[in-house]
Order: structure tokens, then C-alpha cells, then sequence
């Protein structure tokens, strides 16, 4: 259980940042809209991706390259100035939080929580790398143990966000405020837009 123990903290540690994929499970919960599907995509996904770089690691060492990790900044680049101009283009927009209003079809709320898990690079590099290089020396039956733990903390911290801000969306019922949300997302998201252009350049300026 010690095994399992670690696994809940290392984990936990690592997805306590916030990122564009937390900020889109928050703003889910704030509108209300789709809040335990969201959640249970990232939870599994993150499921998947610990238990797959915990015994795949060394085949994942052979085939990340620099070259794909770079098409996959560039795609997550694309993905969030897509994102920042619906924001922008809809800043405007009377929005009042609650089930019914700015409603998001549930296909479009599955391909947007996917595009924030899996073309975001950080999340590769936090479950396949450092959880499967963390656990390498560890015994099958530890890893096993260690891999629930991690994935635990990951299903936790999803619903807990995901739904502690559904909770609070009844105080933010108020066009004004969503506006600030809004822009706070928006600059948030251009910051880590310029941070993955950074990883960019570098690999060009290599």
C-alpha cells in the first residue's frame, strides 16, 4: 500500500498546476454542462497514460522523439489560438450560467476535453515519462500499485475541481463577472500558447 501511497502523491503533485486542460474542466463546472463526462474523460485518459508509461517506458524512450514532441506543440499551438478566437468572438455574447443556456452538444464537448488531454505535450511528459521513468525500477506488483495510486489522484482531483465549480456557479450567475472569467481564461490560455511556442523556437534554434 506504501506503493499505492506514493503513486496518489507523485501524481497529485504533478497535476496540482493548473493548465489549459484544468481551466476547461472549471469552466465546464461554472456552466454546468457536461460536468461528470468531462471529468471522467480526463480521469480515464490520465488512467490510461500513467499505466502506459509505466510499462511501456522504454519503448516510449525509443519512439518520443524531439520531432514528435515538436508536431505535437505545434498542433496544441493551433488548438489554443482556435480556442482564444472563439473566446474573443464571442466575448461579447450575453452569457447567464446555469443547464440551459450556451449549451454545448455533447459531441463537441468530447472532442474539445480530447484535444485539451491528448495534444497537450505537458501531459505525455508528466504520465509516460516522469511516472513511467519514477516507477522503472519497481516490481510488477508495485507499479500495479503505484499506477492506481497516481490514477486515483487524478480521478479525484478531476470531479473535485469539475464540480466544486459547478457548486460555486450559483454565485457567479452574472454576465459581468463571466466577462472577467472570460478574460482571465483568455490571457491565460495566450500565456500557454507563448510558453509552447517557446519549446518551438528552441528546437529550431537547437
Amino acid at each position: 500500500m506504501e506503493f499505492a501511497l506514493l503513486g496518489f502523491l507523485t501524481g497529485l503533485s504533478l497535476i496540482l498546476a493548473i493548465g489549459a486542460q484544468n481551466i476547461f474542466v472549471i469552466e465546464q463546472g461554472l456552466k454546468k454542462q457536461h460536468v461528470f463526462l468531462v471529468c471522467l474523460i480526463c480521469a480515464i485518459a490520465d488512467f490510461i497514460l500513467i499505466f502506459l508509461g509505466i510499462f511501456l517506458f522504454h519503448y516510449f524512450t525509443q519512439y518520443f522523439t524531439p520531432t514528435i514532441e515538436l508536431v505535437l506543440n505545434i498542433l496544441l499551438v493551433i488548438f489554443l489560438i482556435h480556442f482564444i478566437y472563439s473566446k474573443i468572438k464571442s466575448f461579447n455574447t450575453q452569457v447567464m450560467i446555469d443547464q440551459n443556456s450556451n449549451f454545448i452538444e455533447k459531441k463537441n464537448v468530447i472532442f474539445k476535453t480530447l484535444g485539451f488531454t491528448f495534444l497537450n505535450p505537458h501531459v505525455y511528459s508528466d504520465t509516460v515519462f516522469f511516472l513511467g521513468n519514477f516507477s522503472k525500477s519497481f516490481l510488477i506488483l508495485e507499479k500495479y500499485f503505484f499506477g492506481i495510486g497516481a490514477a486515483t489522484a487524478s480521478f479525484l482531483f478531476f470531479f473535485s475541481i469539475g464540480y466544486l465549480s459547478q457548486y460555486f456557479s450559483s454565485y457567479l450567475n452574472n454576465k459581468n463577472i463571466w466577462k472577467y472569467i472570460n478574460i482571465f481564461i483568455i490571457l491565460f490560455m495566450f500565456l500557454i500558447t507563448l510558453y509552447i511556442s517557446r519549446d518551438i523556437l528552441k528546437f529550431y534554434n537547437a
